[in-house]
């Protein structure tokens, strides 16, 4: 009778799982990024802001047919409004003394799905300056902007990690920059470089820190394939093995996609993780036990599945960063392997106490790898026919 209960509740949980899974793949790979690179001149403030058509269509509704997509037509025709709500929310502050965009372009990026606002906004003398992207607070709350301040040389003023809860960023210097002296014979004299910052830009070490590990924590596609693995893992050792390939594969495929030497677009990528995962959930199936070969399998399909990590430094534009990608870079892969180890470390006691119950392994092991089979068929109809 017991028996049977037990039964009864892990079906019912599956059903729930399975329910769910309609729903989430709308916030797999969709971490809600945007990009902010600021070039200060002596006489001007130059803004390049970049969102996700989907961002863009939250801030300007874009999608007038509401098919879910925006199509260039649509873009072009709402253009001007998106540019100036942009523009309204993009505020500067020259010592307290507020200036707004007297220049306002907006582009349409098929390619990488995205949207470009280029704003310019006269500049002064100054010894404090406030940059505020108040649009961050109209996303959702986990919405994340890569804010990067350069001089005109492109040398890094200051860099940070914004949210709704931290979208300010403040400079100060300790005085104006000297003009340079004019000389008759060699006319006009050159502008200054800009000013040079008193403080030392803050380290968004942690942050990315964070943002890796909230990204492999929200991703359910990725959390289900390496639960899928490690739920017929039958000891430390072989459980150990799996993670350790994991972690490699996508190590390897985070660096060189989000370096830009090997790029791999998301329509290719998503489906194939997608498929990644009904494979896996339909060998627990057929292959009963633990199957032989998991390290392999899994080093191959990890290195898929570091091309969908790759995707959050790559929308934020971490590539072009004037500093290097190389902190982003770890800080953001050693959060993916924090939050690993986080799952890792709450499920496998899990699964190890559970696996000396025999309706755990008749019933239960292939009642979840059925549901994450079914669930990775979704992912991947979803993501090749998107309007379905």
């Amino acid at each position: 009778m017991r028996l049977s209960i037990r039964i009864h509740r892990v079906r019912r949980l599956g059903l729930a799982l399975l329910l769910a899974s309609s729903v989430l793949p709308a916030l797999a790979h969709d971490p809600g990024l945007s990009s902010a690179t600021v070039r200060l001149f002596p006489d001007k403030l130059e803004a390049n802001l970049t969102f996700a058509l989907r961002d863009a269509d939250e801030l300007a509704s874009l999608d007038r047919d509401r098919d879910g997509f925006v199509s260039e037509e649509e873009f072009t025709a709402a253009e001007e409004r998106l540019g100036q709500i942009v523009a309204d929310a993009f505020e500067v502050r020259f010592d307290d003394q507020p200036a707004r965009a007297t220049e306002i372009r907006c582009a349409f990026d098929a390619d990488n799905n995205n949207a470009d606002v280029f704003l310019v906004v006269p500049g002064q003398l100054f010894s404090r300056l406030v940059i505020q992207p108040r649009m961050i607070a109209r996303f959702r709350l986990d919405h994340r902007q890569y804010f990067l301040l350069l001089n005109p040389s492109g040398v890094l003023m200051a860099e940070r990690l914004l949210s709704a809860h931290a979208d300010t960023v403040t400079i100060e210097v300790e005085a104006p920059p000297p003009a340079a002296a004019t000389d008759p014979a060699e006319g006009a004299p050159e502008a200054a470089a800009g000013p040079a910052p008193a403080i030392k830009p803050e380290s968004t070490f942690h942050q990315f820190l964070l943002l890796g590990i909230e990204h492999i924590l929200k991703g359910y596609d990725h959390l289900l394939f390496l639960l899928a693995l490690l739920i017929v893992s039958r000891n430390w050792f072989s459980s150990l093995k799996v993670i350790t390939c994991f972690t490699i594969a996508h190590s390897i495929t985070l660096a060189v996609a989000t370096l830009g030497w090997v790029p791999v677009p998301a329509r290719i990528v998503e489906p194939l993780i997608a498929i990644s995962i009904v494979y896996v959930g339909l060998e627990n199936l057929v292959r009963r036990g633990e199957p032989r070969g998991r390290g392999l399998l899994t080093f191959g399909f990890g290195l898929i599945h570091g091309f969908g990590f790759a995707a959050v430094l790559r929308d934020m534009g971490v590539a072009a960063r004037a500093g290097g990608v190389a902190m982003p870079l770890f800080a953001f892969n050693l959060g993916v392997e924090v939050g690993q180890i986080i799952v890792a470390a709450v499920a496998l006691p899990l699964f190890w106490h559970l696996r000396q119950r025999d309706y755990f392994l008749r019933r239960a092991i292939p009642a979840c790898s059925a549901l994450v089979a079914i669930a990775g068929g979704v992912w991947f109809v979803q993501r090749v026919w998107p309007s379905l």
